[in-house]
């Protein structure tokens, strides 16, 4: 692998071609992005499926309404008499009443045999329809703080679609720049071949005149061959980046419109970092999921209280006098649970040591990505300071690869002597293309850790 392919291989990826763009400048392409990109569409589901879970959370707060129908048959002692009873249909009968009276009027009351009818009724039809509505009134905070908890949840899914955001804008601004970049180098690399060209027809002209060897000409076309080499190799990576930028914005573009700079502008501040930095916002919220698990931790220790409300209509038939046959119940339960082998004190416990271990790591993190700021300035400094001394290397070495081939043509220097300059000056444009290339990418990795303020 060339070094430029070391320069550019990890940013290029291949992706797949549907649409048409033309010149596609970068603002444009930035709102393509937030609108196609499909990485991006994925995270705002993921944002609508958390508010879904919060509507839920906040649900449980209303309590249910359930309808029930049941429709039985059964010839169960039991079950008939209840039945009956449901249905406002027992009589004196049911309890055997006959069976006693004609013993008792035949002198003969029986105190002690089980009536026949109360104990082998005949098969009895029970439908039976039921609305039941069940309301919390006060479970300890512990409802209340599901619902913060869901609430800090959907913050942290759309802080994740934010920073998948931050993360398509960084990847696409640095194609762009990648692209620019790119083009300058290889427009350095085509006034060289021009350069070599020109070298080849005048050192073609000396050997015909007899001031040159054929080496020498065999020498400039063997260096204009690999000129040759890395300007298709260039276009080629032209060729990757265009597929990268079409997989990102998901759809074809063939040309765009160059940054006027080959490097963007920066003057992100450690404030902007831990004043936008999704992580920290990240780490913020899940310290305010702790607090509310403590909450739910201590809500067993308080009493829990519900109510309810029933109306039902039962008959013998289905919706038969279902007006005759209503019935209403309301009502309320407390329990309280007062020892469960201290269960309760230990989860407490373990809330609150988890919440002091996430204040620890937010600490943590804020000091981490502080770090990480004084890192990445560091580095671009020091970059900027390659890339202005490579630039001078670059100027020199052009003068100098000039000077060698004027020497050349006065047989004060030899054709090796022309190449190896020449060499250098190649070398040069691509030290400065990696330089600049590292350059823009810890640009873009500040903006990054700012949340993408520039």
């Amino acid at each position: 692998m060339t070094a430029l392919s070391r320069v550019f291989s990890a940013s290029l990826l291949i992706g797949s071609c549907h649409l048409m763009a033309s010149g596609l400048s970068l603002p444009a392409a930035l709102e393509i992005l937030e609108n196609n990109n499909l990485e991006i569409r994925s995270a705002n589901l993921d944002v609508r499926s958390a508010s879904s879970d919060t509507a839920i959370a906040k649900g449980y707060n209303y309590g249910s309404l359930d309808f029930t129908e049941t429709a039985s048959r059964s010839n169960d002692a039991g079950n008939v008499f209840g039945f009956k009873l449901s249905s406002r249909e027992a009589t004196f009968g049911d309890f055997g009443a006959e069976e006693f009276m004609n013993n008792f009027m035949a002198g003969t009351p029986d105190y002690t045999t089980p009536p026949q009818r109360l104990n082998y009724p005949g098969y009895q039809n029970y439908f039976q329809s039921k609305l039941t509505y069940m309301l919390p009134l006060y479970t300890g905070g512990k409802l209340s703080a599901y619902t913060d908890i869901s609430e800090k949840m959907e913050k942290i899914k759309k802080l994740d679609a934010e920073q998948m955001k931050t993360e398509k804008r960084y990847e696409l601004r640095k194609s762009y720049y990648d692209m620019a970049l790119l083009q300058n180098s290889l427009d350095h690399m085509k006034i060289i071949h021009k350069n070599i060209t020109t070298l080849e027809h005048t050192t073609d002209m000396m050997i015909q005149e007899g001031y040159a060897k054929k080496v020498d000409l065999l020498e400039v076309e063997a260096r204009k061959a690999n000129v040759e080499r890395s300007i298709t190799e260039m276009e080629a990576n032209k060729k990757l980046l265009y597929h990268y930028i079409s997989f990102l914005l998901n759809e074809n573009v063939t040309e765009i419109e160059l940054p006027k700079k080959d490097y963007p502008s920066s003057a992100v501040s450690e404030s902007d970092v831990l004043a936008n930095n999704t992580d920290l916002q990240k780490a913020s919220q899940g310290l305010e999921i702790r607090e509310k698990m403590v909450d739910v931790a201590y809500a067993p220790f308080l009493p829990q209280i519900g109510a309810f409300a029933e109306a039902s209509s039962a008959d013998n038939t289905f919706l038969g006098n279902f007006n005759d046959h209503k019935a209403f119940t309301i009502g309320a339960k407390l329990s309280w649970n007062l020892f469960n082998g201290a269960i309760d004190n230990n989860s407490l416990e373990k809330a609150r040591i988890e919440k002091l271990k996430t204040v620890t790591q937010v600490e943590l993190a804020k000091k981490g990505i502080a770090l990480q700021y004084d890192k990445i300035r560091t580095e671009i400094e020091s970059l900027n300071s390659q890339v202005t001394s490579l630039e001078k290397e670059l100027e020199l070495s052009d003068q100098i690869y000039k000077n060698y081939e004027g020497r050349y043509h006065e047989h004060l220097a030899s054709m090796s002597d022309v190449i190896i300059k020449q060499s250098q000056q190649i070398e040069k444009v691509l030290n400065l293309q990696a330089v600049k290339n590292k350059r823009n990418e810890r640009i873009f990795a500040l903006e990054k850790l700012s949340n993408g303020v520039k």
